[in-house]
This record gives structure tokens, sequence and C-alpha cells, in this order.
């Protein structure tokens, strides 16, 4: 060098080389290297990088340090707070149709499907055991007596619940239609789109997923069904998820 550079003045010239990254690792070093590094001159100069189109028109009072460290950290799951609504309150009601013929029907307790089927009858396939036995958030009722369906028949599914705390009623499935059999998982699925509070309106896209589970049998042309199964996979995977969904619907 040409002349003697102070320890300083040789960290001001290397700091502006350096990405957010780097830079955020020197401020920890010392006091010195802290005091050097948010100069908020670098960060502006980091930021112009990453969003030049801010300098068009910045904002008043910002820190190009804070700006950077807000929007640059990694993202961190939330953890959801305690659900105001348990499976307690609520009470599910199924009705099913085979081409307009009603034939299953029951109400059951939400502290029921949330336990699920704990006692399988046998002849379930070994894809299906699989299927009930992973983690996936799900809720099933087992249907006693079991009924059977012809294939090549409409059938569709209604679902309603109803929460105590408040005494209203809600629609999770309207006559949706069975229009998919897995013959090879062994389930018959049906679906519909939810419908939200009036003061939730950009939440939507989300559905409601009823399966049918059915025996392994020698017929090709019935379904023996065993039990019900209801998720939410699309946004809810979790017990407090499912009831903070159940939470927005547009309850009457």
């Amino acid at each position: 060098m040409s002349r003697d550079w102070s320890y300083s003045e040789v960290l001001k010239a290397v700091f502006p080389l350096l990405d957010g990254p780097d830079l955020t690792s020197c401020m920890l070093v010392c006091h010195q290297w802290r005091d050097i590094a948010k100069d908020d001159y670098l960060w502006k100069c980091i930021c112009a990088k990453k969003w030049p189109s801010i300098f068009k028109r910045p904002p008043p009072a910002l820190s190009y340090h804070k700006l950077f460290v807000s929007f640059s950290k990694p993202r961190r799951t939330q953890p959801l707070l305690p659900p105001k609504l348990s499976f307690n309150d609520l009470d599910f009601y199924f009705d099913i149709w085979s081409d307009d013929k009603l034939i299953f029907s029951e109400s059951i307790s939400g502290t029921t499907l949330r336990l699920g089927i704990k006692n399988p009858p046998p002849g379930i396939s070994d894809v299906l055991k699989s299927h009930l036995d992973n983690p996936d958030y799900k809720m099933m009722m087992q249907v006693e007596p079991r009924f059977t369906i012809p294939l090549g028949r409409s059938v569709s599914v209604s679902v309603l619940v109803t929460r105590k705390d408040t005494d209203q009623i809600a629609c999770i499935l309207n006559k949706s239609m069975f229009d998919y059999v897995d013959g090879t998982a062994f389930r018959a699925l049906a679906y519909d789109y939810l419908t939200f509070s009036p003061t939730h309106p950009f939440v939507s896209g989300i559905r409601a997923w009823v399966s049918l589970l059915f025996l392994a049998n020698n017929s090709d042309s019935i379904i023996d069904v065993f039990g019900i199964e209801m998720d939410f996979c699309d946004a809810a995977n979790s017990e407090n998820e499912v009831l903070w969904l159940l939470d927005i619907l547009d309850w009457k």
C-alpha cells in the first residue's frame, strides 16, 4: 500500500465488498467491528442490489439494516395458539344417498370422530391398513352395521356440523358425489369446497374430503363399506389446525 492504513480504515474498505449474511456475522465479532458494520450506508448498498426499486421512492425514516434483517432471515413457522373450539363442542351429521335413495344416516359426536377406528374388521387390505396407520391427521368413524353399494351407481354425501357452545350449524359437504373409486387403495372419495364466514373474505379454495373405506372382497360389482373418513388435507394436518379451520366456517 502507498500509505499506512489504520485498522478501522481497513475494515471500512473491506466491509463494502461483503454480502448481507457475511456483514451480519462481522457485527458479532467485537464492538469495533459492530460499530463499523452497522453503518447504514453499507446496508443501503446491499439493499440496492437486492431491491433496487425501493430507491426510486424510499420510505421515510427507513433503516436499511432493519429492512435487510426483516426480510432476509429465514421464515419460522409460527406456533398456533390454542383453538377456541374443541371436539367436545361438535356433533357431525353424515347422510349418504345412492341414486337419491338414502343408504346411510348417522349423527356422531366430535370426540368419537376424533378417536377414529380402533378395531377395524378383518378383511382390510394391506394398502388400507398402511393408510389408516400413517401419521397424517384424519377423522374416522366405523360404520355399524356395514352397508354395500353397487358399483356404477351415483353415490353422494352431505355433512353438517353443529357446535354446542354457540348453538350454530354449518355445512361441510352438500350432496357431493363419490366420483372417484380407488380400487387399489379401497377408498371412494368425494369433496366439496368449504364456505367460510364473511369475516374471512380472502380464505377460499380449501376442500373437505370424505372417503368411504371398504373391504377387500371377491366381487367386482359391489363395495362393502366399513368406515368413513374425513380430512382437510389442503390446509389442516393436525387437530388444532382442523379446529381453527372449523371455527371460521360460515356458521348459521
